[in-house]
C-alpha cells in the first residue's frame, strides 16, 4: 500500500465521510441526535438540571451517535434469548461493557446503597403516618400506566416503564425499564431526570391550586425524638416486610436499607462515607454514560419519545396531586394538625421535593418550618416508588 492509498483509507474512515455516505435521512437523524446531546450538555452545565447524571447521559448519547466504529451495539442486548455476555466482552465496544451494569441491574442497586446512607429516616419513624402520603403519591405511576395503554402505542411492559416516571426516582425508573422496555431506556431516563430537576417549577402551581391560604399556614407540632434502637430496627423491619410482600422489590429496598443501616448503626462510619461519596460518584458516571448510549437515533427519534415526555409530565403531576390530596384528607381526619403542603413531598425526589414544600409554606408564613415534616413523606416516597416498581415487575416481567 502506497502513501496515497493510506491517506485515502484514512479519509474514508473519518466520521465526515461515513456521515456523508449514510444517506439523507440517516444523516439528518444523526445530526439531530448530536444536537440533542449538546442541548442536554447545556441544560446540565448552564441551567443546572440534575448535572451529576444528565451530563454523563448527554456524553453517552454523543458518543453512541457519532458516525464510525460503534461504541455501543444494541443488537448484543436486544435478543429474544439469553444475552451472550462472553460475546459482549469479546467483541463489544466500551459502552457495551459499561452497559452490562445497567442490564444486570447492578448500577441502580449500588446507587440505592448510597441513597440509603444519605437518607435520614428519622422524620418517617417519628411520624409513621407519612407512609400513607408516600403511598398516595404513587397515584401518578398507575395513572400514566393506564394512559400509556389507552394510546395503543405501548405494550404492558412499556406502559409500566413509562408509569414509573411518576415515582420521581431515576434509578427505579432505569431498573424497571431495563427489564420491561430496554428500547425505551434513553427516553424514559432523560424524561425522569428532567422532571426531577424541574420540581421547583412543576410542583408549586399544583400545590397552590389544591390548597387554601389557611391550609398553607398550618404550623405542625415538633416531631418526637427517635432513639438509636429505632433507627437500627427500622431498615431491618422494612426489608423483612417488603421482602415478604413484594419479592421483586427486594434488590432496591434491600440496598436502600443496607445503606441506611451502615449510616445509623454507628460502627461502619468508613463504609457509610465510602458509599455516600466514592461509590456513589463512580456508579453515577457509569450509569449516566450507559443510559445515554441507548439513545440511538433508531430508538430515540420516534413519535413514542414525545408521548413518553408528555406522559411523564402527567405522571409526575398526578403523583404530586395524589400526595397533596392524601395530606388534605389526613388534615381533616386529624382536626387540622397536618399542613397539606407536605403531601407534595411524597414523590421520592429527596430532598428537593421537601424543600419545595418548605418554600411554598414560608411564602404564606415566613415563620413556618415544614422541612423536617416534609422529609417524612419524602423518604416514604422512596420506599413507595421501589415497592411500586416491584409490583410492576412481578406483574409484567
Amino acid at each position: 500500500m502506497n502513501l496515497l492509498d493510506s491517506i485515502t483509507k484514512f479519509l474514508e474512515s473519518t466520521g465526515f465521510a461515513i456521515l456523508g455516505s449514510e444517506g439523507g435521512v440517516a444523516t439528518l437523524q444523526t445530526i439531530v441526535m448530536l444536537i440533542i446531546a449538546c442541548v442536554l450538555v447545556y441544560l446540565a452545565i448552564v441551567k443546572g438540571f440534575e448535572p451529576l447524571l444528565l451530563l454523563p447521559i448527554a456524553i453517552g448519547m454523543l458518543l453512541t451517535n457519532l458516525p464510525g466504529e460503534g461504541m455501543f451495539h444494541p443488537e448484543l442486548f436486544m435478543t429474544s434469548g439469553a444475552i451472550d455476555y462472553g460475546e459482549v466482552l469479546q467483541h463489544g465496544g466500551l459502552l457495551d461493557i459499561l452497559y452490562i451494569g445497567v442490564k444486570t441491574g447492578l448500577y441502580p442497586c449500588l446507587i440505592f446503597i448510597g441513597i440509603g446512607a444519605m437518607t435520614d429516616f428519622t422524620p418517617l419513624i417519628s411520624n409513621p403516618k407519612s407512609l400513607l402520603i408516600g403511598a398516595g403519591a404513587q397515584l401518578g405511576v398507575f395513572a400514566a400506566f393506564s394512559g400509556a395503554l389507552l394510546t395503543g402505542m405501548f405494550t404492558y411492559g412499556a406502559a409500566a416503564a413509562i408509569g414509573i416516571i411518576g415515582g420521581a426516582d431515576g434509578p427505579t425508573a432505569i431498573m424497571v425499564t431495563k427489564e420491561l422496555a430496554p428500547e425505551l431506556l434513553g427516553a424514559i431516563a432523560i424524561a425522569a431526570y428532567s422532571y426531577m430537576a424541574l420540581i421547583p417549577l412543576i410542583q408549586p402551581p399544583i400545590m397552590k391550586l389544591v390548597t387554601t391560604p389557611a391550609e398553607r399556614k398550618i404550623r405542625m407540632t415538633a416531631l418526637r425524638p427517635v432513639s438509636r434502637t429505632e433507627k437500627i430496627v427500622f431498615p431491618i423491619a422494612v426489608t423483612l416486610v417488603v421482602g415478604f410482600l413484594v419479592p421483586d422489590a427486594r434488590p432496591l429496598i434491600g440496598c436502600l436499607m443496607l445503606g441506611n443501616l451502615l449510616n445509623v448503626c454507628g460502627v461502619t462510619e468508613r463504609l457509610s462515607k465510602t458509599v455516600q461519596n466514592e461509590l456513589m460518584n463512580i456508579v453515577t458516571v457509569f450509569l449516566g454514560i450507559s443510559v445515554g448510549a441507548t439513545a440511538t437515533a433508531s430508538n430515540f427519534l420516534k413519535p413514542q419519545t414525545l408521548l413518553i415526555v408528555v406522559l411523564g409530565l402527567v405522571a409526575f403531576s398526578i403523583s404530586t396531586l395524589g400526595g397533596l390530596l392524601t395530606a388534605k384528607i389526613m388534615n381533616k381526619l386529624t382536626g387540622g394538625k397536618i399542613n397539606p403542603l407536605i403531601g407534595s413531598a411524597g414523590v421520592s425526589a429527596v430532598p428537593m421535593a421537601a424543600r419545595v414544600s418548605q418554600k411554598v409554606g414560608q411564602a404564606e408564613d415566613p415563620g413556618n418550618f415544614l422541612l423536617m415534616h416534609a422529609m417524612g413523606p419524602n423518604v416514604a416516597g422512596v420506599i413507595g416508588s421501589a415497592v411500586a416498581a416491584g409490583v410492576l415487575l412481578s406483574c409484567f416481567r
